[in-house]
């Protein structure tokens, strides 16, 4: 970071599923990476990633890179909130604290009651990220998750972002916007 600068930016992108939020991540470890800083991706929900590998696994089921069985990832997320209902952001916290990069970013809070405080007590900035609904479900059908649920998400407005960003169909636009907002916030 810039001398003086005492603590990393951090920032949560937030919106429903299909908006652009991993390509938001995306555009802004480039960001980072252009500018010289040190960038780190920390998932909030890499506990649920990990349980859906071992469920696929012990159903002998193929489930490709990077896909989400979005009704299987909400009932291990209300089990694992049921159980204790800060687990989620205990975790994330643990593995924030084996950070030192200046730009954290985080792609997939969800819930407003319990994470989404949590982030926000660990410095984080909140930006939404909003897209035309037709074009969020042609990008969700391209993708090919094995399942699809929006009700995860369905309380994603209670959150009160810093800023938002509409990630319409151009990318070179989409990276400028949001670009010009890490400039602004560092």
């Amino acid at each position: 970071m810039t001398a003086g600068r005492r603590s990393p930016l951090r920032i949560s992108v937030i919106g429903l599923a299909g908006a652009g939020k991993s390509t938001c991540a995306s555009l802004m470890e480039e960001y980072a990476r252009d500018k010289g800083l040190t960038h780190a991706r920390i998932k909030l929900a890499k506990p649920l990633y990990d349980l859906q590998e071992q469920v696929y696994r012990k159903a002998g089921a193929q489930l490709h890179d990077g896909a989400q069985d979005q009704v299987l990832m909400e009932a291990l997320a209300d089990a694992m909130r049921r159980i204790r209902p800060d687990s989620l952001a205990a975790d994330f916290t643990a593995r924030l604290a084996g950070t030192d990069a200046d730009l954290v970013v985080n792609d997939d809070l969800r819930d407003p009651h319990v994470d989404a405080p949590a982030l926000r007590g660990q410095g984080f900035r909140v930006l939404r990220v909003t897209c035309d609904e037709e074009v969020r479900l042609r990008r969700l059908e391209d993708r090919g998750d094995p399942s699809r649920a929006d009700r995860s998400t369905r309380e994603i407005g209670l959150v009160t972002p810093d800023a938002v960003i509409d990630n319409g169909a151009d990318l070179m636009a989409y990276r400028s916007a949001v670009h010009a907002l890490l400039g602004s916030w560092l």
